[in-house]
């Protein structure tokens, strides 16, 4: 595999791309649905809402939390988990220029 060469971009560029790897694998998505369908932080349900081991769905959660799309906080002996605002808003502005541009396009191809 060749080098990325991520100094080349901006660091919008790459921080959206982190984003974009985070959210690229069918158990994060599940992680992510299950966060907003509880609606609050939570602590250990997650493991019994997926068919992965425990193990798997830390390393997952450890890659959510990494590319600032979910945080958690230590409570007791367990590490409490919930949406990260800030990260889905970067997601939500770039998909609006996104957006913008397919709604005034021009039929070019």
């Amino acid at each position: 595999m060749g080098i990325s060469k991520t100094e080349h971009f901006t660091e919008e560029q790459n921080e959206l791309a982190t984003l974009a790897k985070a959210i690229g694998h069918p158990a994060r998505i599940a992680i992510i649905q299950h966060l907003i369908k509880v609606n609050s932080c939570i602590c250990s349900d997650i493991v019994n809402e997926l068919p992965l081991a425990q193990p798997t769905v830390s390393q997952h959660l450890k890659e959510l939390k990494n590319a600032g799309l979910i945080k958690g906080n230590l409570e007791g002996n367990a590490i409490c988990y919930c949406l990260d605002e800030n990260g889905f808003e970067k997601i939500k502005n770039f998909f609006e220029i996104v957006n913008k541009h397919l709604e005034n396009k021009n039929q070019c191809c």
